[in-house]
């Protein structure tokens, strides 16, 4: 029988927008004591943690501290949250004495913006704002911005304009914004992750928005999860692959997630180039060693061309499972 804690008291809105869902298959384990697992809400969306402890209480307790953690981090990324840090520091353009936590995850965009070639990009909020904007006033407009409106808004978008200086970060073009949707929940499973790692837990399973495992099953048995695309919010799609995870992480990203048109053509994951939605791919889902990498991995290649994304997730040395707009999957390096 599994031992449920409360899920009360998260109520928060998002501060990242949902890429993709994944369901979640948690098969029992022959284990002498049985799993604590946590559901609720977590990052303004359902999530859960779950872990194997002997003592209940020492495990409740565990989970109590990730909670904290999470909105500690929350008060630093949000995006709705008008005195976190990053709010902050896109309405002034500048922050001074930023936390270790802010600086390392915009130290790693800066380096993923580089890997991917710019595909990875922090700063493309203007877009986003943009089309919220546009849509807000004409939701059936099947064109979207024009192509004025979206030259004005990539004139702020370039992740190399993030500057950061010691003991202050700085955006160097005026009316800059930064997002960090798509590596930040990856940082906070990873961070949460490393918490109960050093507890000295070895089979946790969490669904922060993105997957992270520490370990396997107790009974030796890696954990399973489902690559289930969301269609449109609120609707999953099939199961299209179900992924054996041990000590790795899973992220997907789907323009599904935030879409501005009932089509679905407009939606959050932007091309940089362009200032439009990529639509190459249907989802991306990325398997790494840790939920950053494979959240920012997800969110470079589900923008790119093809082959780059392709080459990208080889050079990057991970694996990945590609749904193409027609709906077929792929899998690239095949260890899933």
């Amino acid at each position: 029988m599994t031992d449920r804690v409360g899920g009360t008291g998260l109520a928060r809105r998002r501060f990242i927008a949902i890429s993709a869902a994944a369901g979640l298959a948690v098969p029992r384990a022959r284990a002498s004591a049985p799993p604590l697992l946590w559901t609720g809400t977590i990052l303004g969306a359902a999530g859960s943690i779950t872990l194997h402890h002997p003592d209940p209480a020492i495990g409740r307790a565990l989970v109590g501290q990730c909670l904290d953690e999470v909105a500690r981090l929350e008060g630093i990324f949000s995006l709705y949250r008008q005195n976190s840090e990053l709010c902050c520091l896109n309405r002034d353009g500048v922050l001074a004495a930023p936390s270790l936590d802010l600086v390392h995850v915009l130290a790693e965009s800066r380096r993923y913006g580089a890997l991917s070639g710019g595909a990875f990009d922090i700063t493309v909020q203007p877009l986003y704002e943009l089309y919220a904007r546009h849509f807000a006033g004409f939701p059936e407009d099947e064109a979207g911005p024009d192509a004025a409106a979206i030259g004005a808004a990539l004139a702020r978008v370039d992740y190399r304009a993030v500057a950061l200086h010691p003991g202050r970060v700085v955006l160097r073009r005026p009316g800059m914004a930064v997002t960090l949707n798509g590596i930040a929940q990856g940082y906070i499973a990873d961070r949460v992750g490393d918490i109960l790692r050093q507890a000295g837990l070895r089979h946790v399973l969490l669904d922060l928005g993105e997957i992270r495992a520490l370990g396997g099953r107790p009974d030796g048995a890696p954990w399973r999860v489902a690559i289930r695309p969301l269609h449109r919010p609120g609707m999953m799609g099939p199961v299209l692959r179900r992924v054996a995870l041990a000590d790795q992480a899973m992220a997907t990203s789907a323009g599904a997630g935030t879409r501005f048109d009932r089509a679905g053509r407009h939606h959050h994951l932007f091309d940089p180039r362009t200032g439009r939605s990529a639509l190459g791919f249907f989802s991306v889902t990325v398997i790494a060693p840790r939920a950053m990498a494979a959240d920012a991995l997800s969110t470079a290649v589900a923008v790119m061309p093809a082959e780059a994304g392709r080459r990208l997730i080889r050079r990057a040395g991970v694996a990945a499972f590609l749904v193409g707009p027609e709906g077929n999957g792929s899998a690239e390096r095949a260890v899933m």
